[in-house]
């Protein structure tokens, strides 16, 4: 294979030789599927829906125009990605990372540069949608391969039809096979390597109609480390090939859109009231009869059209449409010339075909149908008021988040390496515990948490009575407040500081009944070297020893 463009990072060690497995390393789509030549692939097209990838981002594309499609879009967009005047969509969350403040610091800085590059404050809103609409996005990280430790300089997003991620099988020179049984032994079993790259076409389309013909292949093959490379996560395990979160909504739209023509196609041959217009012969023959007919039609019908495009209005006359009157001819003997009206189409209003097929719309891309057309309002109300559709849209909402989160590792990775702030290997491990947190503007779950907070302490408040005696102080901070082993080390801490600084009181000092502390000077008692009162002695005549134990009185035996 010819050298490829861009870069490549070494990854970690390589496996043991003794480590071996008979299937193939899977892609980050998480698809076995693997080509051993070509390079769109060649797929048989049995449900009509596509044939190529190429043809799937087209059709989703197309999708998007929808109007109803494109709401539901917007409101999954504007849940995911919230843009705010003073903070950024996304920001990175090291908190979790066993790393030197030196380390951590360096890290933000690069994460800084990756937004900027980016221009993620104002590009956010444009980036996610293109990525959910077409199932995934790729990004040119432009380096300078004379100065590779000056790191990314430019991030270039690449159309998704222009760009193929291709696995591909090694094949040893002068070989049929690659993989094959050396002896008995598994262990001598002869694994494919699998070599992955992507393909760069500018054309962006088919030049003919076969996709297996001369020149499909043709483009640029570059490095897989030189591209991010970010999937919905969604994968046809038939075809191998990945979706969009749109595909499952192709036939409702599909539905949704016959139904809204039909209807249309039905009121304008239905709605308009028509008339019958019997013209009455006589014994004339057939065929001057017609011309007779012909003639009162001519005389008695106008047809005058208003020009949108002029701002006329003319007469066509020689035209006649399907909407307009009915002219039968009656011979002698009948009723005379007659006219009688048709009445125009009935239930003309009942769209209720029309309002399913766009709840079912709706539900397909995962979005509450009471979100359609500003249904149902918003409810600032207890959070037990709340739809579950919200609840699982909020939760759907989350998972692409975290889904899309991955194009931020891979672009932070790289930079990262290059900048030599890590190696591949740190990596490994810091990646598990670097997090990033996008803008909330949910007030669904801002309403469930402050709902459960204070839900907990009112429980809190009715258990303190028995405290000591049912309950230890320990089990409510764990079982009713829900308190981590980090969070009471944590709280502990700030109350001892607190207390320290005089932000709060001092919980063993006593309060009188307005809650103000009591000094011990001045109820006339002494008090001890850590400023305890002393207490006085006991009357009853016990006598305390050293230890602080009763004695028995001496001189007595029981």
């Amino acid at each position: 294979m010819a050298k490829l463009f861009g870069f490549s990072i070494e990854d970690t060690e390589p496996l043991s030789p003794s480590t071996v497995s008979p299937v193939p390393p899977n892609n980050e789509d998480g698809s076995d599927h693997y080509m051993s030549s070509g390079f769109f692939g060649s797929y048989v097209d049995i449900e009509g829906i596509y044939r190529t990838e190429f043809d799937l981002i087209k059709r989703y594309r197309e999708m998007a125009l929808h109007p109803e499609a494109d709401s539901a879009i917007e409101d999954i967009v504007n849940e995911a990605i919230v843009s705010d005047t003073n903070d950024t969509p996304i920001q990175i969350n090291l908190d979790n990372l066993n790393a030197s403040d030196g380390i951590k610091t360096k890290v933000r800085k690069e994460f800084k540069t990756i937004i900027d590059l980016l221009d993620f404050d104002k590009k956010a809103h444009e980036i996610y949608r293109n990525w959910y609409i077409d199932g995934r996005i790729y990004y040119h990280k432009i380096i300078d391969l004379k100065k590779p430790e000056e790191g990314i300089q430019e991030m270039r997003y690449i159309d998704a039809m222009k760009m193929r991620y291709v696995r591909q099988q090694k094949k040893k020179e002068g070989e049929k096979y690659a993989i094959k049984l050396q002896s008995d032994n598994p262990m001598d079993y002869e694994f494919p390597e699998i070599e992955e790259y992507f393909i760069y076409n500018p054309k962006g389309s088919y030049p003919t109609g076969n996709i297996n013909a001369k020149g499909h292949s043709q483009g640029i093959k570059m490095s897989r480390d030189s591209i991010t490379y970010c999937t919905s996560g969604l994968v046809d395990r038939n075809k191998g090939s990945t979706l969009s979160y749109l595909h499952k909504a192709i036939k409702s739209i599909n539905q949704l859109r016959m139904i809204e023509d039909s209807l249309v196609i039905y009121r304008l041959s239905r709605a308009p009231e028509r008339r019958i217009f019997y013209i009455d012969v006589g014994n004339l023959p057939k065929v001057k009869a017609e011309q007779y007919l012909r003639d009162v039609m001519m005389r008695y019908r106008n047809k005058l059209v208003y020009d949108a495009n002029t701002g006329e209005i003319r007469d066509d006359k020689k035209y006649m449409a399907m909407l307009e009157d009915f002219w039968l001819p009656r011979r002698e003997g009948g009723r005379g010339t007659e006219i009688s009206t048709l009445p125009g189409g009935q239930n003309l209003g009942e769209i209720t075909d029309i309002e399913y097929f766009k709840k079912k719309l709706y539900r397909s891309l995962n979005v509450p149908p009471s979100r359609m057309d500003g249904e149902g309002g918003f409810n600032l109300g207890r959070s037990s008021e709340i739809l579950r559709d919200e609840l699982k849209f909020t939760k759907f909402v989350g998972r692409l988040r975290k889904r899309f989160s991955r194009m931020f590792d891979d672009m932070l990775k790289t930079q990262l390496i290059l900048k030599n702030v890590i190696t591949p290997e740190d990596w490994e491990i810091m990646s598990e515990h670097i997090q990033y947190d996008f803008l909330y503007d949910n007030h669904f779950s801002e309403l469930k948490e402050t709902e459960l907070f204070n839900e907990r302490i009112n429980v809190a408040a009715t258990a303190e009575p028995y405290i000591g005696k049912y309950y230890s102080q320990d089990y409510v901070r764990r079982k009713i407040l829900r308190q981590t082993d980090e969070e009471i080390l944590e709280q502990d801490k700030l109350i001892e500081q607190e207390i320290a600084d005089g932000v709060i009181p001092d919980p063993s000092i006593p309060v009188d009944e307005n809650g103000m502390p009591i000094d011990p000077m001045a109820m006339g008692g002494e008090v001890d070297a850590a400023g305890a009162p002393i207490m006085e002695p006991d009357l009853e005549g016990e006598v305390l020893n050293t230890s602080g134990k009763k004695e028995l009185p001496k001189g007595g035996e029981i």
